[in-house]
């Protein structure tokens, strides 16, 4: 007998907080994601950072986050849809080349929630199965979820499927590409919302974020903060639990 699972949608959302201190979100999102494995923020007892994109299609500027991660020596994650898998295929396999976590962000973008259980499983398995094709890449381990939307049923079929549903605790408006002011705002829209633990969510089609990459990690890292992948956090994860287990 399949499991009940709550379908009412929710929307990501995070509180935000003054002088660079972690944030926190609604209580029911907490539960749900420690419950079916997912999080927002990583140790926010450490100065430690995760990068992380979202590629729904191309605006010209990866390549040049791409050059930017690679002269600092700084790990990310892309999340791509299928059109960016389709027709953006050197930079999906330069990401992966390059050291770079590629993540599930569906093939089409719809909101998990509202789709059935068959179609939400081939959004998922049909983007992991043509990166695998392209790349020779089997694992595809971190979903973020279009749009921000999520369920408890939404949540759990993902995880079934081998996912850790990953959020964010910083980002700002910055894939309004006709609404770009100069990478100084990036900038300072940027470090002003960092903190430790910060899951940063930033997109690439932002002239911005492009412009104000560079000097966002060597201020960073002049503040102390370290910037680590996605696979490291899950690592200390799996450890801390195994160690309070």
């Amino acid at each position: 007998m399949a499991h009940a699972y709550d379908t009412t949608e929710y929307h990501w959302s995070f509180k935000p907080e003054k002088d660079n201190k972690p944030v926190t979100t609604e209580p029911h999102y907490l539960e749900l994601l420690n419950k079916y494995g997912g999080f927002f923020i990583g140790d926010t007892s450490k100065k430690e950072l995760y990068l992380t994109f979202d590629n729904g299609y191309e605006n010209g500027y990866t390549e040049k986050v791409l050059d930017v991660l690679k002269e600092k020596e700084v790990p990310a994650t892309f999340f791509i849809t299928g059109h960016y898998l389709q027709t953006e295929q050197e930079l999906v396999k330069r990401m992966v080349e390059e050291g770079h976590i590629v993540g599930n962000h569906s093939y089409h973008h719809p909101s998990l929630p509202n789709v059935d259980d068959e179609r939400l499983k081939r959004e998922l398995n049909k983007l992991k199965k043509e990166f695998t094709e392209l790349t020779g890449v089997k694992d595809m381990n971190y979903l973020r979820p279009p749009r921000g939307t999520f369920s408890e049923k939404s949540l759990a079929l993902s995880q079934e499927l081998g996912y850790t549903n990953v959020f964010w605790s910083m980002a700002y408006k910055d894939w309004e590409t006709d609404k770009q002011k100069g990478a100084d705002y990036a900038y300072n829209q940027i470090m002003k919302r960092i903190h430790p633990g910060s899951i940063m969510l930033l997109h690439s089609v932002s002239s911005d974020n492009a412009g104000a990459l560079g000097r966002v990690i060597d201020d960073c890292r002049k503040q102390g903060y370290e910037f680590k992948s996605l696979d490291e956090l899950m690592m200390k994860k799996v450890m801390d639990n195994g160690i309070s287990n």
